[in-house]
Protein backbone atom coordinates (compact mmCIF):
# COMPACT_ATOMS: atom_id res chain seq x y z
CA UNK A 1 0.00 0.00 0.00
CA UNK A 2 1.50 3.25 -1.04
CA UNK A 3 2.09 5.84 1.33
CA UNK A 4 0.26 9.11 1.19
CA UNK A 5 2.81 12.11 -0.27
CA UNK A 6 2.51 14.80 2.21
CA UNK A 7 5.29 17.39 1.63
CA UNK A 8 2.97 19.40 -0.57
CA UNK A 9 0.56 19.88 1.62
CA UNK A 10 2.00 22.62 3.42
CA UNK A 11 2.25 24.88 0.53
CA UNK A 12 -1.20 24.38 -0.47
CA UNK A 13 -2.54 25.25 2.42
CA UNK A 14 -0.21 28.25 2.52
CA UNK A 15 -1.36 29.40 -0.87
CA UNK A 16 -4.72 28.98 -0.06
CA UNK A 17 -4.94 31.23 3.25
CA UNK A 18 -3.07 33.80 1.41
CA UNK A 19 -5.33 33.44 -1.47
CA UNK A 20 -8.71 33.51 0.50
CA UNK A 21 -7.18 36.81 2.75
CA UNK A 22 -6.57 38.30 -0.47
CA UNK A 23 -9.73 37.87 -1.94
CA UNK A 24 -11.67 39.00 1.50
CA UNK A 25 -9.55 42.04 1.72
CA UNK A 26 -10.53 42.99 -1.68
CA UNK A 27 -14.01 42.07 -0.96
CA UNK A 28 -14.06 44.31 1.46
CA UNK A 29 -11.99 47.28 0.43
CA UNK A 30 -15.03 47.69 -2.56
CA UNK A 31 -17.86 48.04 -0.08
CA UNK A 32 -19.36 51.20 0.37
CA UNK A 33 -19.46 52.41 4.03
CA UNK A 34 -21.23 55.56 5.09
CA UNK A 35 -18.52 58.56 5.36
CA UNK A 36 -20.39 60.07 8.48
CA UNK A 37 -23.53 58.46 9.71
CA UNK A 38 -26.01 61.32 10.62
CA UNK A 39 -27.65 61.22 13.82
CA UNK A 40 -31.38 60.93 13.95
CA UNK A 41 -33.70 62.54 16.70
CA UNK A 42 -34.94 60.13 19.14
CA UNK A 43 -38.46 61.68 19.65
CA UNK A 44 -40.71 59.78 21.67
CA UNK A 45 -44.39 59.59 20.24
CA UNK A 46 -46.89 59.66 22.37
CA UNK A 47 -50.14 57.69 21.70
CA UNK A 48 -53.65 57.93 22.86
CA UNK A 49 -54.52 54.71 24.09
CA UNK A 50 -58.31 54.41 25.26
CA UNK A 51 -57.49 52.78 28.38
CA UNK A 52 -55.21 55.16 29.36
CA UNK A 53 -57.47 57.79 29.53
CA UNK A 54 -60.16 55.64 32.27
CA UNK A 55 -59.09 55.31 35.82
CA UNK A 56 -59.31 51.52 36.43
CA UNK A 57 -58.94 49.45 39.83
CA UNK A 58 -57.20 46.51 39.59
CA UNK A 59 -58.74 44.26 43.03
CA UNK A 60 -56.31 41.60 44.44
CA UNK A 61 -57.77 39.07 46.00
CA UNK A 62 -56.38 40.13 49.30
CA UNK A 63 -57.48 43.32 49.32
CA UNK A 64 -61.05 42.19 48.69
CA UNK A 65 -63.49 42.10 52.14
CA UNK A 66 -63.56 38.98 53.91
CA UNK A 67 -66.91 36.94 53.27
Amino acid sequence: MPQLDTSTWFITVLSTTITLFILMQLKISLHNFPQTPSVKSVKLMKTNNPWESKWTKIYSPLSLPLQ
